[in-house]
């Protein structure tokens, strides 16, 4: 659910001129330093004093202190803050880490003096001029400039600019390097950054559909790829600020302007992308586990007018043979959309309590919707008791004033204990009235239908309930023009247009606990709430929490899953769903999908299937639409349904794999849905890559994303890809050339790399059956192999323990190995971890299928554990083909290679296996 209100279409050149024209600005004249030491507890601690004031945006700090200290192996940080004066900085307890020394200087040890210009790391190595102040940090092991804020020209860019409201610093980069995050915001261009595109961070409600712009969420960190020096190299930047700021990207320089905070930079060594993110995670707290349920398929709508509708939703689903497990409710199951109530006639509780017993029967689950606003209304119990505990957000003294779908609101401080209490007992109780199985925090930028100081109006009635345009503002409003908060000297680009930090949401100068102000807290609204809902239920019932949030920041992954917000069914929205997707594994949150289809208005018929093909495969994958739109459930259309089959069909064999990527995610924070180059970074021709994506290292999707199109215009990194839906068919790469692949209305491309050994199971309605059912393990090798090898990974647990570890009688970890030698020698072997979880739920292995093996079989011979198998009927033995003339044998034959599937086994899945067989070959 999105406000109409804040979907405001931008003219990109007007951006443009902001940014370019603005940055331009001499502003400051940077430090010089004074002293530096080493800090008793490690690192280093240096003073800075102004060289020269400038008046622009405000007067200069006069006295800096930074401190640097290289907090392990991978991860340097640069902490530059007032000598004198705290400052703002991200409250701990939202994102645990290490604290910079206090500012004034311990004396339990007298500090030495740091004579080098140098400050050496295992990975990494910070340097500095002292005069004027800079700092660069290299790559150890081949001396690669990472960051380096010396400024060359001083028509450049500005040198380091520290002012209460204003904070500057640059870095150079040279222009081979490619760049991706910043976010969230939609792309056009693709994944990898453009220079000269404007790059806003500051949470809002503004429709996903506009460009350019900052949207729900905001991510501060880069990961910067460069193929230079002997090889491919990532690294990854983050600066921890939670204020607003514009970040200018121009190809051979990157710089930040921030209205306030500190300037807080952590540096990840990487050498890889997934590296990268690994480290980062390390910081900012791993991705949440999810549920197995949460990876099925889930149907929601705004518009879903009574209980009857959703039950013949799922009814509709169930008669279309189309996997469902997870029904959700927007605000149509509220009494006049107040927070944890249910309306007494279209969801009377007696018969909303029938429907979710059916569907808890059934294995489904069901989830709603909260936002955070909580009506003004004093026959509201949940209003009433949130004033007895003083919980909402103040403005010169009084509860902040807003609107949003209940009309007049206020708004949770979830950075006051009192508050995450007070949340916690509410969602207790709305459990306790309706048994949930998740919630989905919606509008939590926050999204505010007004702007300014408001009053509920005497002369006549808001919310109007005749109106037909509910997100338009009903309350008495005054701008808010004479604060610096509201007003702040220097403005950001803010929903495209420079607009104030307060239109539409909470204003700046608001207060929050301990007199935070809005003004710095704002970005951090999302993440705190998430925090809190994940605190509720996890204390509900003790068992792993499901959590969908739209806004965003920094560590918000640890807590909850995104959707990318309110998208159009159109072509263009299909295509710019991959690079936010991917975007967001980068910032740490895996768990990501869009809206199949699109919120509104209306998509085609051709486009829905195409999109459920594609979203099929978003790790978190829904159909959800707006009230106005008309009605798009995949059974709608005979056309959509047998797209839905055939790709949920895939999606719900791939659950294992899928499962075992969120328990990866979890462990190292792992994308499951990465762009190309995180496997193949050698590949430079994937560095923009935006139309296709892996699921985790080795399963690439290759979606339609034009209107019309039968075909598909792949790009393969080079080896052997397998099509998952007929691995008879492969494709053979030896570089970048695209490749045509057929892509008739109801099919989708997914192809499985060599050297891969994929498990899956038979698929199913629902995943709670589907994860019942036998395994088959694909092991792919090269096309023709003579000597390779192939690896997989699984983990299965009971999915309802809050944590994902590896706990005897409670997972099993299982890892898969294949090799083949001389062509003719085949063995396919498990180790396993903690098997007796997989031995008491009966889980086996029922076929091994082995892809790509040279020639045609003969005289096969088969031992399994040591025992020669007598059923060779078991066995099938088939032909495989490249796909069209990628590459040809001599006389202009096409490359073929067997396809060895053995059937009827019943391997336990907790006790490790080895089976092999030697094979004559024919040429």
């Amino acid at each position: 659910m999105g406000s109409f209100s804040t979907s405001v279409l931008l003219l990109f050149s007007l951006s443009l001129c902001v940014f370019v024209c603005v940055s331009s600005q001499k502003i400051g004249s940077s430090y010089s330093l004074v002293s530096i030491e080493e800090h008793p507890d490690g690192g280093l601690i240096g003073y800075l004093k102004l060289k020269q004031s400038s008046k622009v945006y405000g007067p200069d700090i006069p006295h800096l202190r930074f401190f640097i200290k290289h907090e392990t192996n991978e991860r340097l940080r640069v902490h530059i803050t007032d000598a004198e004066k705290e400052r703002w900085e991200v409250p701990s307890n939202l994102l645990q880490r290490e604290q910079a020394p206090p500012l004034k200087p311990s004396n339990k040890a007298k500090p030495s003096p740091f004579t080098s210009s140098e400050y050496s790391g295992n990975e990494l190595i910070f340097s500095y001029i002292s005069d004027p102040f800079s700092f660069s940090v290299k790559r150890k092991l081949n001396g690669d400039t990472l960051f380096n804020t010396s400024t060359e020209s001083k028509d450049k860019f500005n040198s380091l600019v520290f002012k209460d409201q204003y904070l500057e610093i640059s870095t150079q980069l040279p222009k081979t390097a490619s760049l991706y995050g910043l976010g969230e915001n939609t792309q056009p261009g693709g994944i990898k950054l453009r220079p000269n595109d404007p790059y806003t961070l500051y949470t809002t409600d503004i429709s996903a559909i506009n460009l350019n712009t900052d949207l729900y969420g905001s991510h501060p960190v880069y990961m910067d790829l460069r193929n230079s020096n002997g090889g491919p190299f990532a690294h990854g930047v983050l600066l921890l600020n939670s204020n607003g700021m514009d970040v200018f990207y121009r190809g051979d320089s990157l710089s930040y302007k921030v209205i306030g905070g500190v300037l807080d930079f952590y540096f990840f060594s990487g050498s890889k992308p997934l590296d990268v993110v690994e480290q980062y995670t390390s910081l900012i707290g791993r991705p949440a586990p999810m549920p197995y349920w949460a990876l099925g398929f889930h149907q929601c709508r705004w518009g879903y007018k009574n209980v009857s509708v959703v039950e013949a939703v799922v009814e509709g689903y169930a008669a279309a043979q189309i996997p469902l497990d997870v029904i959700w409710n927007d605000d149509d199951h509220m009494d006049a959309a107040k927070d944890f109530t249910l309306d007494p006639v279209n969801y009377p509780r007696p018969k909303l309590l029938s429907f979710i017993d059916k569907v808890h029967a059934r294995g489904m689950k069901y989830i709603v919707l909260i936002d955070p606003g909580i009506a003004v209304n004093s026959t509201y119990g949940v209003f009433n008791r949130g004033m007895a505990n003083d919980v909402f957000i103040k403005y010169e003294g009084e509860p902040y004033l807003a609107q949003v779908w209940p009309g007049p609101v206020y708004f949770p401080d979830y950075l006051n204990p009192n508050g995450v209490s007070w949340w916690i007992d509410e969602i207790t109780r709305f459990h306790k009235l309706v048994p949930v199985d998740g919630l989905w925090i919606d509008m939590n930028e926050a999204s505010n239908f007004c702007t300014g100081k408001c009053a509920i109006p005497t002369t006549h009635l808001c919310p109007d309930p005749n109106s037909t345009e509910p997100w338009l503002c009903c309350l008495d409003c005054t701008n808010i023009t004479n604060t610096r908060w509201d007003e702040p000297p220097y403005k950001i680009n803010a929903s495209g247009m420079s607009a104030p930090l307060g239109f539409k949401t909470i204003a700046a100068s608001a207060t929050h606990y301990n007199g935070v102000m809005e003004y710095n807290a704002h970005s951090l609204y999302g993440l705190s709430q998430a925090v809190a809902t994940r605190k509720a239920l996890l204390g509900l019932e003790g068992k792993r929490p499901f959590i969908l949030t739209r806004s965003t920041f920094v560590g918000s992954g640890a807590y909850a899953a995104h959707w990318t917000g309110d998208n159009k069914g159109t072509w263009e929205d299909l295509r710019y769903s991959i690079s936010t997707v991917l975007n967001f594994g980068i910032f740490g949150m895996p768990m990501v999908g869009a809206d199949i289809c699109g919120f509104y208005p209306a998509p085609t018929e051709e486009l829905c299937n195409r999109w459920i093909e594609l979203g099929a495969f978003y790790p978190f994958s829904r159909d959800h639409a707006n009230f106005a739109s008309p009605r798009q459930e995949l059974y709608q259309w005979e056309s959509v349904a047998k797209s839905a089959r055939n790709a949920l069909g895939l999606r719900y064999k791939l659950l294992p794999y899928l499962y075992t990527l969120n328990y990866e995610a979890h462990l190292t924070g792992a994308p499951m849905a990465r762009p190309v180059f995180f496997s193949f970074p050698t590949f430079t021709e994937s560095y923009g890559l935006s139309t296709q994506f892996l699921l985790g290292r080795s399963v690439m999707v290759s979606p339609v994303l034009k209107q019309g199109a039968t075909e598909v215009d792949a790009m393969f990194p080079p080896g052997t890809w397998y099509n998952l839906f007929d691995v008879t068919k492969a494709v053979i790469s030896k570089d970048a050339r695209l490749v045509s692949l057929d892509a008739p209305l109801n099919e989708v491309n997914v192809h499985v790399y060599q050297n891969t050994i994929l498990p899956m199971q038979q698929g199913g309605m629902i995943s709670k059956e589907a994860r019942t059912t036998p395994f088959t393990l694909v092991v792919a090798f090269p096309m023709e192999a003579m000597e390779a090898e192939a690896r997989g990974e699984l983990y299965v647990d009971d999915d309802e323990r809050p944590e994902m570890k590896l706990v005897e009688g409670e997972a099993t970890y299982v890892e898969f190995r294949a090799r083949v030698k001389g062509g003719k020698s085949v063995e396919v072997w498990s180790e396993v971890e903690m098997g007796k979880f997989s031995m008491e739920k009966g889980l086996v292995i029922e076929k091994v299928r082995v892809l790509g093996l040279g020639g045609v079989g003969s005289g096969l011979t088969m031992e399994v554990d040591g025992e020669v198998m007598k059923e060779m009927s078991r066995v099938y033995v088939g032909e495989g083909e490249s796909v069209k003339d990628e590459e040809k044998l001599e006389g202009g034959n096409k490359r073929k290679g067997m396809v060895v599937e053995v059937g009827g086994l019943e391997l336990p899945l907790g006790k490790k296996f080895h089976m092999s067989w030697q094979m004559g070959i024919k040429p």
